[in-house]
C-alpha cells in the first residue's frame, strides 16, 4: 500500500513541509529509512540522523526549528511519537481488515455465535455458546473454551488459551502464547500434610482496550472474578494470580508476578521482574521499580518504592548515595580516632 504525504497529514492532522505529492510504502528507523519511507522525529538523542535520513516523508513535531534544510518532507504535529503510533494504529487496521472468514479445518460448536467481518483462523475452536462480536480476529490454533464471550474488534493472536466462562471487552489485543483463565493455585493443607485442591469456579474477566503481551498467565478466581480493567496494559510473561484486580491504565512490564487477591490502583506502573505478595492493596499512582519485592500494602497513591523489600524510592536512593560514600567516611573516623588518640595522649600528666 502506497500513501501520499497529503493523505498522511489528513490522517494524523498535520501540516506539511516540502513536497505534498511524495509518496511512501513502508516505514523506517529513522537511522536506517530509505527512499520511499516514512519515519519520525521525537527524541533528541536521534538529531543528528534527522539530518542525515533518506526517508521520503518525516513527522517532527511543529516546535522544533530545523539547523539546517533536509530533502524529506516534513508532516509537523504536536506530539511527533503520539502522531506516529496514531498512524501505525491506522495501517495495522487497514493490514487486518483484509482478513474475514472462516479458515478450514476449525471447530465450531454448534451453540456457538460470531458476528460480522469475523476472522478465525485454521485450527481454531470455539467450545459451546462462545459469542463472538463483529470485526474480531481469532489468529489460527486458538482455544475458545465453553461460554466465553469475546467483544468487537479484538484481536485474539495465534496459540492463545481462553478457559470457560471468561469475558473479553471490546478492542482488546491478546498475544501470542498466553493463557486466561487457568485454574488459580489454591491447595488446602490436611492433618496429614497432603494437599486438597480447592476448585477453583470463578472467571477471568478483561474489560475494553487492555492488551496483554505474549505468554502471560492469567488465573480465574477461586470464587467471583479475576479483573483487568479497562486501559490496562501487560507486558509479555507476567503471571496475574486468582483474584487480583488490576486498575485502569496501569502497566505491569515484563516478568512481574501478583499473588493471589491483590488490588492494584489506577495508573499504577510496575516495573520488570517485580514480585507482589497477595491480599494486599496498592494505591492509585504507585510506582513499583523493576525486581522490587512488595510485601505490604502501599496506601499513599503516588508513591514509588524499589529494593527488596520494597520501600520509599527516595529514601533508597540516599541510602545508595551514603553507601557509596562509605569507604571514604572509613578513612575519615580512622582518622578522627587516631586524632582522639594523639588528644588524649597529650593530656596524660
Amino acid at each position: 500500500m502506497t500513501f501520499s504525504a497529503s493523505q498522511i497529514a489528513q490522517i494524523i492532522n498535520g501540516k506539511l513541509e516540502g513536497n505534498t505529492d511524495v509518496s511512501v510504502a513502508s516505514f523506517g528507523k529513522i537511522e536506517e529509512a530509505k527512499k520511499g519511507q516514512l519515519t519520525f522525529f521525537a527524541n533528541s538523542k536521534y538529531e543528528d540522523y534527522l539530518y542525515q535520513t533518506n526517508a521520503s516523508i518525516v513527522i517532527i513535531s511543529e516546535a522544533y526549528l530545523l539547523k539546517q534544510p533536509i530533502a524529506a518532507t516534513l508532516i509537523r504535529v504536536k506530539d511527533a511519537y503520539s502522531a506516529f503510533a496514531t498512524l501505525l494504529t491506522k495501517y495495522q487496521e487497514i493490514v487486518q481488515q483484509t482478513l474475514s472468514g472462516i479458515q478450514e479445518p476449525s471447530y465450531i460448536a454448534k451453540t456457538a455465535s460470531y458476528g460480522e467481518n469475523v476472522f478465525i483462523g485454521a485450527f481454531v475452536y470455539l467450545g459451546e455458546k462462545v459469542k463472538i462480536g463483529n470485526n474480531t480476529k481469532i489468529y489460527p490454533n486458538t482455544f475458545i473454551g465453553d461460554n466465553v464471550y469475546i467483544g468487537e474488534n479484538t484481536i485474539i493472536h495465534a496459540g492463545v488459551k481462553i478457559y470457560h466462562d471468561c469475558q473479553i471487552g471490546n478492542n482488546v489485543i491478546v498475544h501470542a502464547g498466553t493463557v486466561i483463565g487457568s485454574d488459580g493455585f489454591g491447595f488446602a493443607p490436611q492433618a496429614d500434610g497432603s494437599l486438597t485442591k480447592v476448585p477453583q469456579i470463578g472467571n477471568v474477566v478483561i474489560e475494553d482496550f487492555v492488551e496483554i503481551g505474549a505468554n502471560a498467565t492469567i488465573d480465574r478466581a477461586t470464587i467471583g472474578s479475576t479483573l483487568i480493567k479497562k486501559g490496562a496494559k501487560l507486558d509479555n510473561l507476567i503471571q496475574i494470580a486468582h483474584n487480583v484486580e488490576v486498575g485502569y491504565s496501569t502497566v505491569i512490564a515484563a516478568q512481574a508476578g501478583i499473588s493471589g487477591s491483590t488490588k492494584i490502583g489506577n495508573g499504577v506502573m510496575i516495573g520488570g521482574q517485580a514480585g507482589i505478595v497477595g491480599h494486599i492493596q496498592i494505591a492509585d499512582g504507585s510506582k513499583i521499580n523493576a525486581q522490587a519485592g512488595l510485601g505490604k500494602s502501599l496506601k499513599k497513591p503516588g508513591l514509588a518504592v524499589t529494593g527488596s523489600p520494597a520501600y520509599d524510592y527516595s529514601q533508597a536512593i540516599r541510602s545508595q548515595a551514603i553507601a557509596r560514600n562509605l569507604p571514604d567516611m572509613e578513612k575519615r573516623i580512622k582518622e578522627l580516632e587516631a586524632l582522639v588518640k594523639q588528644l588524649l595522649a597529650e593530656r596524660v600528666p
